[in-house]
């Protein structure tokens, strides 16, 4: 006791908080989620990335119905298309038939077509996909690349009836999914999870003191109300960039390098700093845990979209960071965002300065 009263009491406030995060089972499941997903990243993301891109995963086999009057054109492309098999159709019908009983997994229909302001001919193509099926995305992603190989192959084979040579294309880079996915995805939403839980965390001690009447205590006790803000406040920040650091550390062991970790967990106090603020000032208008967390959460995914309107996008800042190649508008992001971390803080606290415990 006496140990505590020697202590800033927005530190005993904070200490407090965070002693009492363990009974707070939501909370406790979704660190434990990320945890979970930070540990063992490297098994992961094997199977993630065949959510991310299903065309990385082998596929097993897809067969495919091949018919129609461009039949050779698109046989030929189907065959070239790794993990899927052409199967050859003289009737449209007949291949109607073969997928509606399963026989084949897809149908690919090639016509010829003489545009209106050509002598030439056109190849369309219809293809029919099954419906609600677990392999529907893999199916359509692959009918996505024979269509690719079909353009490709047309381009070439018409090549020399162009009226002007065609611009080089750029040499083809054989990235792995695995890598994109890792630094695109999973690392933004290992390091953005913890700042957003800090922020509903925040709107439910806040508003649950409201709710019980124990600010009623701010009369008699030693402490004002900015003090309790700052220590709940100083608890949840603080949260977000341990986390963080967590999880890069056991993206670490797992393998996959994450660079500048100094500038990611900076920008990942700033913004927990300003969705902290945002849920704290927003408990304290609205009082009551349910319409607080809703409007939080609707108004946050509100803004973090919206963020696509700046020159980038805080998931980009990220990415672009843990995989070593900043720009300087990403330095100046995550400048802008501290900034913009202190001045929110200082505007709270006037806020917060102003409201009287009893109104509460």
């Amino acid at each position: 006791m006496a140990s505590d009263r020697s202590l800033d009491p927005r530190l005993v406030i904070a200490r407090r908080d965070l002693a009492s995060l363990g009974r707070e089972k939501t909370i406790v499941l979704a660190i434990l989620i990320q945890l979970f997903v930070a540990a063992f990243s490297s098994f992961l993301v094997v199977g993630l990335t065949s959510l991310y891109d299903p065309g990385s995963v082998e596929s097993g086999g897809i067969e495919m119905a091949v018919t129609g009057d461009a039949q050779q054109e698109l046989f030929e492309a189907v065959a070239e298309t790794e993990g899927v098999q052409p199967v050859a159709f003289d009737a449209t019908d007949d291949a109607q038939q073969a997928f509606n009983v399963g026989r084949v997994d897809a149908v690919v229909t090639g016509t010829y077509d003489s545009p209106p302001d050509s002598d030439g001919r056109v190849i369309e193509v219809t293809a029919i996909a099954p419906d609600g099926s677990i392999r529907t995305t893999l199916i359509v992603v692959q009918l996505r690349e024979v269509l690719k190989t079909l353009e490709r192959n047309e381009r070439f084979e018409r090549a020399d009836s162009l009226d002007a040579p065609p611009l080089e294309l750029p040499p083809e880079a054989n990235a792995s999914p695995y890598f994109s996915f890792t630094y695109t995805v999973l690392i933004p939403l290992l390091l953005f999870l913890p700042p957003f839980i800090s922020g509903s965390v925040a709107v439910d001690t806040i508003t649950e003191e409201i709710e019980r009447g124990t600010l009623e205590l701010l009369r008699v006790a030693p402490v004002s109300l900015v003090d309790v803000v700052d220590g709940k406040s100083l608890a949840m920040i603080a949260l977000a960039p341990a986390q963080a650091a967590l999880w890069i550390g056991l993206l670490a062991v797992n393998g996959i390098a994450v660079s500048n970790p100094l500038a990611l967990l900076v920008f990942v106090a700033a913004t927990a700093t300003i969705v902290v603020v945002f849920g704290v000032v927003l408990g304290l208008q609205l009082g009551r845990r349910r319409p607080a967390q809703l409007l939080y959460s609707v108004l946050t995914l509100v803004v973090f979209g919206a963020a696509i309107l700046l020159p980038e996008h805080p998931s980009t800042t990220a990415a672009k960071l843990a995989v070593d190649s900043p720009s300087l508008v990403t330095y100046g992001h995550v400048a802008g965002y501290v900034v913009a971390a202190v001045v929110l803080s200082v505007v709270a606290r006037r806020y917060v300065a102003r409201v009287e415990p009893e109104s509460l």
